[in-house]
């Protein structure tokens, strides 16, 4: 059975944000973790984004998505396009970070929750 075009492309696009949200994921757990050394983060990072790099460009119409995208390119920029990226330049960075893609993670999370419709019922309600 021959795939249509939608169905490759809605699996390449599927494949493109799985890789995204990946490396966002092993980002986290590194810069939590603190026994992790710039060197081992280094590697890790080149390697998730040469994988990544593997894949087409696909349009991302999300603002998460296109804003994650944006993120990891920029900590690829400054960590790994940086010649002088030590264990005190990861230290310094690390929290900063974190709180990055905790608001990345909001984004995301955000469309999740009640509509708008929903809340007003609630908001007005007594106690008593």
């Amino acid at each position: 059975m021959a795939y249509t075009q939608k169905q490759i492309d809605k699996f390449n696009r599927q494949k493109y944000i799985t890789e995204l949200e990946k490396i966002s994921k092993n980002l986290f757990r590194m810069f939590r973790d603190e026994k992790v050394t710039a060197e081992i983060f280094l590697a890790k990072f080149l390697h998730l984004k040469k994988k990544f790099d593997e894949k087409s460009e696909i349009q991302l119409d999300s603002e998460y998505h296109q804003q994650l995208k944006s993120y990891i390119e920029r900590l690829f920029g400054q960590t790994c396009g940086s010649e002088n990226f030590t264990d005190e330049v990861l230290e310094d960075i690390r929290e900063a970070e974190m709180s990055n893609l905790n608001r990345l993670q909001k984004l995301k999370n955000g469309t999740s929750y009640k509509k708008d419709k929903h809340k007003s019922k609630h908001k007005n309600e007594d106690w008593g």
